[in-house]
């Protein structure tokens, strides 16, 4: 019998100075069997970076050819491919072609290797943005999670600001390569 995945259930409320954006979003937001909540945390974190109309999150580890979050317009056009973890060029390459925005969010342990050798290949790409959270600070965003959590989200320049019953955290966000 296949691992079903854990529901999580978030409020929260979304600050993002940058853009002069302010809302409520209420996720759900599946743990696959196979993903830790550190990256779970980077989807949440890399999803407010980017709420926008037509933002959600897709079956992602359950679907290969799909990204994490994309943004698709009433004509089924990917207007934005977000991808977390560090994907393959090929991956990458082909989701250029598809949309409009690609946008990657690196956050672990194998992320500075992954970037060294991946980085002339992805700077071929018009249309990517790469980004890296910092990891330590994902593990401690990870450990205020609960199964259904009201927490607030602050971005302001390169860092989010995260309030949680169980805590506070702050994730930094480094621009690997920005072609927007």
């Amino acid at each position: 019998m296949a691992l079903k995945p854990t529901i999580y259930k978030m409020n929260i409320n979304l600050s993002d100075l940058n853009q002069d954006r302010y809302d409520t979003l209420n996720l759900t937001v599946a743990l696959h069997p196979s993903e830790t909540p550190e990256r779970m945390m980077a989807r949440v974190i890399a999803y407010c970076l980017n709420a926008q109309e037509f933002l959600t999150f897709t079956k992602g580890l359950s679907v290969a050819d799909d990204p994490d979050i994309w943004a698709k317009s009433l004509a089924d056009e990917f207007l934005l491919w977000v991808d977390v973890g560090e994907p393959a060029f090929e991956r990458i390459k082909k989701a250029s072609r598809l949309a409009q925005a690609v946008k990657v969010y690196s956050f672990n342990t194998k992320s500075n290797v992954w970037w060294k050798q991946s980085a002339a290949d992805f700077e071929k790409l018009s249309n990517l943005e790469v980004y890296q959270f910092n990891f330590e600070q994902i593990q401690a965003l990870a450990k205020l999670l609960k199964r259904s959590m009201d927490f607030s989200v602050t971005i302001s320049g390169d860092t989010a600001y995260i309030a949680a019953e169980l805590g506070e955290c702050e994730i930094s966000c480094s621009v690997l390569q920005d072609h927007s």
